[in-house]
């Protein structure tokens, strides 16, 4: 079913790199999105209120916030595709997180709101009536929202979207909360237990929490997240594939909105090449591999020593006392300057996240010193920096 939508309806539907492809779907999971829910609202408050549950009640009106999600959704991913213009010349890419920021809101507020009324009929409980063919529509509704999550979850996946995971997990938020407002009455009617004060208040409860975690997911990549792994080895694999080019670093991806990355990179060239040669491999990669992975690549070219015998020692002897102070360090730009009584040894090291400012000095006090029992001369003149890539 899902496949026969995507065909359907988005064209150039294997092209998932391409913006209008990307929005092509995004409007899609809304306009589903909205036609199931508003359909589930409306059975599930009739039920509801024939049934006297206020947790039919509930699990309807976070349908309600659902479909509601799926319509500021729509907006949002079409507001996102305007093109970029003179006030936002890296286009409006973010406004798809706005959007899905609101939607947290609402789905929080709808979970509050239910928490209050749960409470209230937990001190003054109201019987339940039941009937078999409203509650077969209820089940019938289970696996609507199942569908729901699998229908976004192959979306989302094919073209890494987090906001539809992200809806993909809500409506598996709403698989769980209908079950369970479905065994609260089958309890209430086979034992006469009334339970579903107490099953509305844990759908609230699920429902808000499953807001938190969509507002979470969201303010992630507008606060300034940490290039994707994934898309790290891309890039740095994609770069490095070029002649020319002997290595890389300092990696920086901003992410202004699904399918909208601006990255930089430095690309290190060796230092006896023609610099208009190894422009023009730069330029070239820049077009192709920005092209390939659907960013806009610029990178800044790092001359670096390839031949000089005494500096390559150099190098080797001070990667195999970072490694083993720590496997997770890393050093760049390395660079020689040769005094009379001195050797400076310039270089970046990038150290992890965890480090804080004292374990940093540390780390660096113990390279100078191996390196000066070594050679008395050497002069370890240390840049320290973090890297940008994301946490796996």
């Amino acid at each position: 079913m899902t496949d026969f939508l995507v065909k359907l309806f988005v064209k150039n539907h294997q092209d998932t790199d391409n913006t209008d492809v990307r929005t092509s779907y995004g409007v899609l999971s809304s306009i589903v999105g909205t036609i199931c829910n508003v359909l589930l609202f409306t059975a599930k408050l009739l039920i509801g209120l024939f049934m006297h549950s206020l947790a039919i009640m509930a699990d309807a009106f976070n349908n309600l916030s659902d479909a509601a999600s799926s319509v500021i959704s729509f907006v949002g991913v079409k507001m996102a595709n305007k093109p970029a213009d003179k006030e936002h010349p890296f286009g409006h890419g973010r406004i798809e997180y706005i959007a899905a920021l609101i939607v947290s809101f609402l789905v929080i507020e709808v979970g509050f709101t239910f928490f209050k009324s749960s409470i209230e009929k937990i001190r003054n409980p109201q019987e339940i009536s039941f009937e078999w063919i409203p509650f077969l529509f209820l089940v019938l509704s289970v696996g609507v929202k199942l569908w729901m999550s699998l229908f976004n979850r192959k979306l989302g996946k094919r073209i890494q979207s987090k906001v539809m995971l992200a809806t993909s997990a809500d409506s598996l938020g709403d698989v769980i909360t209908t079950s369970a407002t479905i065994v609260s009455i089958l309890i209430c009617h086979f034992t006469s237990v009334n339970i579903d004060a107490y099953a509305g208040l844990l759908v609230s409860l699920i429902v808000m929490w499953a807001g938190i975690s969509i507002a979470k997911d969201t303010l992630e990549p507008l606060i300034g997240q940490g290039a994707d792994p994934d898309l790290y080895r891309r890039i740095t694999k994609e770069v490095k594939a070029y002649d020319g080019i002997v290595g890389t670093h300092d990696l920086i991806v901003h992410n202004y909105g699904p399918g909208r990355s601006i990255a930089s990179i430095h690309a290190e060239v060796p230092r006896d090449v023609n610099i208009e040669v190894s422009h023009e491999i730069i330029d070239k990669i820049e077009r192709e591999v920005g092209a390939k992975l659907n960013i806009l690549l610029v990178i800044h070219m790092d001359p670096v020593e390839t031949h000089d015998a005494e500096v390559l020692a150099m190098k080797e002897k001070l990667s195999c006392i970072i490694a083993a102070l720590d496997p997770e360090l890393a050093f760049h730009d390395f660079r020689v300057v040769k005094g009379q009584e001195r050797i400076n040894l310039i270089f970046d090291l990038e150290i992890p996240f965890s480090y804080g400012q004292k374990e940093s000095e540390r780390v660096a006090g113990q390279i100078r010193a191996l390196m000066k029992e070594i050679d008395p001369r050497f002069e370890c003149v240390i840049d320290m920096e973090k890297s940008f890539i994301a946490a796996e």
